[in-house]
């Protein structure tokens, strides 16, 4: 969603109540346990069976294939060890429920299942790879009668929206995990969060950045646990020589086949007539010229660049009557060799070649909206969005089901990316997240974490050159040599399309 032009319902609740919640509860001293566990302390034997593996999945086939792959994997490896096998589960398997991704809704159901038999239970991603011996060892040296929340730690080097501006005195000091890495939780540890979950109402109805909100919400204001760093949980590439050490390394998914063809999507830029003379200028200057079609929506028509005005008015908080245009004439007027849709705004920065590398992983044929996801009031049976600062991405058939579903804005300007998180919720569309898209910038992310990925796309040209943060994040070698541009006379819709 476009600041300024349309605020978000992130934009307003975060810099407003989230801001004055984090000075309130998030400037507090962190307890002890924030120093890795030192090698000496006694060995435990440890079995698999004692260990819950969860393999925080995706309903999409795409993902689905990748999370069950995990699940052999860590069943054969059992195997080799001559040990009862242990229970390996994929979140989107345990219910219908689409919000189970957010953890804390499925935290009662593992308690009253396995929390009177488990000693640990482990969360890892679909390209974690886990190499049980050296797992089994560092669990070996920790008391599961106790409460241990532990991974590999990740921390903010400045205070960001994206965490609400928690502990902006110091935002280093509080560590939260790299999901990639694996992290753990005693099963002690489990009930009594279990017991939480069940009793408790959250602070915040908005799941932003999991991984920071579920540190948060253990550390409970330093009455819980803070993350225990373990150095051998590693978000260091399988078979590379540093992960010799690792009981957790990170395997890339394989892309899958030929990038989609530059014509297979369809970009809708929204934007306002106060920014058509400084944030469309950079649009055109750095990602544009990758898109063979795209059209700039606006409130006012522009030949100049050239704006198409859909006849619905700016608004200064919502945009989902623009949006909910886009959709319509996404499949009335564009040509169905265009199966991808990709809305995004004024102020965000994408990397399309990249961006095409990646939908080759999924059919358009499939209802599919992908991008960063965020959750509102998960807990209490909410539903799921794709923020729309980082770009949403649909295929046709989605936006046909959606269309054709009834969905449809209760006002012009209500939270566009929420409503249709709302209507995916209510058709059972999975929302399909990528860590790849953001709504932040840059600068609102750990430097680690931006180390290893190539992203997709980051939002907002506050306070950062856009130009050169496209540079800098968004443009590889690969695409700058291999890139074929198209002529700026094309970046729009044809006429007979």
């Amino acid at each position: 969603m476009t600041s300024d032009c349309c605020c978000t319902p992130f934009t307003n609740i975060c810099s407003c109540f989230l801001l004055l919640l984090g000075l309130l509860c998030c400037t507090g001293s962190l307890r002890e346990g924030t120093k890795p566990v030192k090698e000496g302390t006694p060995d435990r034997r440890t079995e698999l069976k004692q260990v819950v593996f969860v393999i925080q999945s995706q309903r999409n086939a795409h993902h689905a294939h990748w999370a069950e792959q995990r699940r052999q994997d860590l069943l054969r490896q059992a195997a080799s060890l001559q040990q009862d096998p242990p229970v390996v589960l994929l979140l989107h398997e345990l219910s219908d429920y689409d919000g189970n991704w957010s953890i804390l809704p499925v935290l009662p159901h593992f308690s009253a299942t396995y929390g009177k038999s488990c000693s640990w239970i482990f969360f890892i991603e679909e390209v974690t790879v886990v190499k049980t011996p050296k797992l089994l060892q560092v669990l070996g040296r920790l008391d599961a009668g106790k409460e241990w929340f532990i991974g590999s730690p990740l921390h903010d080097d400045e205070s960001t929206i994206i965490h609400h501006y928690a502990f902006f005195e110091d935002p280093s000091s509080f560590k939260y995990p790299d999901f990639t890495a694996g992290w753990g939780l005693s099963c002690m540890l489990l009930n009594s969060l279990a017991d939480r979950v069940n009793s408790e109402s959250l602070k915040s109805d908005f799941t932003i950045d999991l991984k920071h909100e579920i540190a948060l919400y253990i550390w409970h204001d330093g009455k819980g646990p803070t993350l225990t760093p373990i150095p051998e949980f590693c978000a260091e590439v399988l078979d590379s020589g540093a992960s010799d050490h690792c009981a957790t390394v990170v395997t890339s998914l394989p892309t899958c086949g030929e990038p989609v063809k530059q014509g297979d999507i369809f970009v809708a830029v929204k934007t306002c007539k106060k920014f058509h003379a400084d944030r469309v200028p950079v649009v055109k200057q750095t990602w544009a010229k990758d898109a063979v079609y795209l059209e700039y929506y606006s409130d006012a028509a522009d030949p100049s660049i050239p704006t198409i005005d859909l006849g619905v008015p700016n608004t200064e908080r919502g945009h989902c009557g623009k949006t909910f245009a886009i959709l319509k004439h996404f499949l009335d007027k564009v040509s169905t060799e265009c199966h991808w849709l990709v809305v995004v705004d004024d102020d965000t920065l994408i990397s399309l070649p990249r961006l095409r590398r990646l939908l080759s992983c999924y059919s358009p044929k499939e209802a599919v909206c992908l991008g960063e996801r965020y959750g509102y009031g998960l807990v209490q049976n909410g539903y799921s969005y794709i923020t729309g600062g980082g770009g949403m991405v649909l295929s046709r058939a989605a936006v046909h089901r959606v269309l054709s579903g009834g969905c449809r804005c209760y006002s012009d300007d209500a939270p566009d990316d929420m409503v249709l998180g709302m209507c995916l919720s209510s058709l059972h569309i999975p929302v399909t997240h990528s860590p790849l898209f953001h709504q932040a910038r840059p600068d609102d992310y750990p430097k680690q974490f931006l180390a290893r990925e190539k992203h997709i796309s980051f939002h907002k040209h506050w306070n950062v050159d856009p130009v050169q943060v496209y540079k800098r994040w968004l443009v590889d070698t690969r695409e700058e040599d291999g890139r074929n541009p198209v002529s700026q006379s094309h970046t729009h819709i044809r006429e007979d399309l």
